[in-house]
């Protein structure tokens, strides 16, 4: 008889009997992680939420096709992008009025919008339908041989809906059709709900393979499948493309196997394109011959032939844009800056163009006909960081400040005296030398980072509330606000050169004669162009007696930028008055303004907001955010060279 302490221990190595039956329960116990998603096991895809959500079924039946028709199925691209609508109606519609700019047609025109039902549709009252939706598809839809096309709405018609059946619900979108590029495509918006206004979710398996599978479909059908001759042609046109190929691809992945690539092939054919292809990255000094047919191709030649391919479509981009301007301009004089710009990098010149280099992603450039006689192509981020640009407009374009500011630390100083918390008067009361004007500065950086990233709020009481981590939360937005906006883009004139020499007003020419910031001036391009507008402004100074030659120089008056601005704006105040049929009243220093924000001018001396009230009105100097605040009431007192104001009803606080 044995009780609980009888037994005998067997000493061992630890799982030196090889029990079988653990083995056994590991495995399961693995199999059922690889499930949940810890880990992918042969057989067992690993949960990424792909298949949730409508389309998944057809995307997963669809993509069983046969793979030997699919080789000639027409190759096509559909780019996705879902977009949050809440807050967001102004850039929605920035994006709308983007897509239907001048110049997208085959003729060069402005693009129409078009829906399921109409050629003709109403962006306006589209957006309007969608401003209670939570979310917003965009899409770019693009065929390899779009060309073929006369017209691309059928196309898209039978796409969306292929779309709406496989999805089970009616889609509510608009489209237009782009021809200003090398491929023809299409830009669709497509409402976040379904036809019962629920909010309609697409599987991300569909939107990335089972919507490019029915497309390819329909152009297939439309043209036939790809020939023999059209396959062997685009292989051909491969060899010496300088961008990445399939062929690219391929020496990448035997590299990583075999450690060096061959030429050799079973298919002669395959062999020369495979030979021909490997002497070009040669000539490009990404492919060293090892001798005996063997190669060796540079570790980075995926990356490496993608920028390129990217500064290829740049400078294709660029030279379009310079065609249509009717500027002549040598290639060799066109600079890509880096999506993150140097240090010194500062360019001051006239707007070619603005476009989106992510259409997607929103992410935009500008195509800068510079003093120093290049063409520059600066990336600048996200849309909605840069307000609307006039046409030709002059700006400085300089790389945004990164890092934490004694601005940052000297909040969270002050927050710590005052029970963590911010404002005007407790900056007011905790630095005597400091002045009003001062301590908003503060107060605008604090209003950013709450606009953009909701980091920092403001109590009922008007006070801000600075966290413990507050340092964080700045360097946060920092990071995000350096990737959205990489550059500062100051309109140092909203009107072009050609407006400038001849003005009554204090125009961005006088200030280079007045400081000369801009010299010296390269004698071609823009740079010339320049030159001859400030000899010519030079001249109307002296015969207006704004100024005088002494000693072959040109000396202006001390005052002549004030003399010229005021001038300017009772010109145009008088103008105004009798439109309007009110009263006009001069801003003056540190007295305050209330009215409504009608509207933004532009005039020689700058851009001005014309701020109407019962009787009267007042022109104020524009500054960046004024924008979001046309139609609304607000004070403004001027301070020197700044500017301060408050939204109506005592709400907001000082912005600029």
């Amino acid at each position: 008889m044995f009780d609980d302490d009888d037994f005998k221990p067997r000493l061992g190595r630890q799982r030196s009997t090889g029990n079988a039956l653990v083995r056994r329960y590991l495995g399961r116990v693995l199999a059922a992680t690889a499930i949940a998603g810890g880990m992918r096991m042969a057989g067992v895809r690993r949960f990424d939420g792909s298949r949730i959500g409508r389309g998944a079924a057809t995307a997963r039946l669809i993509g069983k096709r046969d793979s030997r028709a699919a080789f000639r199925t027409r190759r096509v691209i559909i780019k996705s992008r879902i977009v949050k609508l809440a807050g967001k109606a102004a850039a929605a519609r920035a994006h709308l009025r983007y897509l239907e700019r001048d110049g997208v047609t085959r003729d060069g025109e402005r693009g129409q919008l078009y829906s399921a039902d109409t050629d003709v549709a109403d962006g306006k009252a589209f957006l309007e339908k969608s401003g209670g939706d939570r979310h917003q598809f965009r899409l770019i839809v693009s065929a390899e041989d779009g060309a073929e096309y006369d017209d691309l709405k059928s196309l898209t018609r039978r796409l969306m809906a292929q779309v709406a059946a496989d999805l089970d619900s009616k889609l509510d979108w608009v489209a237009v059709d782009h021809f200003n590029t090398g491929h023809p495509h299409t830009h669709i918006l497509l409402r976040g709900v379904d036809d019962q206004g629920q909010n309609l979710i697409i599987s991300r398996e569909y939107m990335g393979q089972g919507m490019r599978v029915r497309l390819a479909e329909l152009v297939s059908l439309d043209l036939g499948p790809r020939t023999d001759l059209e396959i062997d042609f685009k292989r051909r046109r491969d060899v010496s493309a300088e961008r990445v190929t399939i062929l690219d691809r391929q020496f990448v992945r035997e590299q990583s196997e075999q450690g060096h690539v061959s030429a050799t092939d079973r298919d002669p054919f395959v062999q020369s394109l495979r030979a021909g292809r490997l002497q070009k990255l040669g000539q490009l000094g990404l492919a060293e011959p090892l001798g005996r047919g063997e190669w060796r191709v540079d570790n980075d030649l995926d990356a490496i032939l993608r920028r390129m391919g990217e500064r290829g479509d740049i400078i294709m981009t660029m030279q379009r844009a310079l065609d249509a301007q009717k500027l002549d301009r040598a290639r060799m004089d066109h600079h890509i800056h880096d999506a993150v710009p140097k240090a010194d990098m500062r360019v001051t010149g006239r707007i070619v163009a603005r476009g989106l280099s992510d259409e997607l992603g929103d992410r935009h450039y500008l195509i800068i006909d510079a003093t120093d006689g290049r063409s520059h192509y600066v990336e600048i981020g996200k849309g909605e960081a840069t307000a609307p640009l006039p046409d030709k407009a002059i700006v400085c374009i300089t790389p945004r400040t990164r890092g934490l500011s004694d601005t940052d630390r000297r909040i969270v100083a002050i927050a710590a005296q005052n029970g963590g918390r911010y404002s005007v008067d407790l900056h007011l009361a905790t630095d005597s030398r400091a002045s009003e004007a001062y301590a908003q500065a503060h107060v605008r950086r604090l209003e950013a980072i709450r606009r953009v990233s909701g980091g920092v709020e403001r109590g009922r009481d008007g006070r801000w509330i600075i966290a413990p981590d507050h340092l964080e939360v700045v360097a946060t937005y920092d990071t995000k606000n350096a990737k959205d906006r990489p550059v500062n883009v100051e309109i140092v004139s909203p009107l072009a050169l050609e407006h400038l020499p001849l003005a009554d007003g204090a125009t961005w020419l006088d200030t280079q004669l007045v400081d000369g910031t801009i010299k010296p001036l390269r004698d071609s391009g823009f740079g010339r162009e320049v030159s001859t507008a400030l000899a010519t402004r030079q001249q109307w100074l002296i015969n207006e007696g704004l100024a005088e030659e002494q000693g072959g120089m040109t000396v202006t008056r001390p005052d002549l930028i004030a003399t010229l601005r005021r001038r300017e704006l009772m010109r145009v105040a008088g103008q105004l008055a009798g439109e309007l049929r009110l009263g006009f009243v001069e801003a003056r220093p540190g007295v305050p303004i209330e009215g409504l924000v009608e509207k933004q001018l532009h005039l020689a001396s700058g851009r001005f907001a014309l701020v109407t009230r019962a009787r009267e009105f007042t022109l104020v100097p524009w500054r960046d955010g004024l924008e979001r605040q046309i139609g609304k009431s607000i004070a403004v007192t001027l301070r020197g060279s700044t500017m301060s104001w408050k939204l109506g009803r005592g709400r907001g606080g000082p912005e600029l």
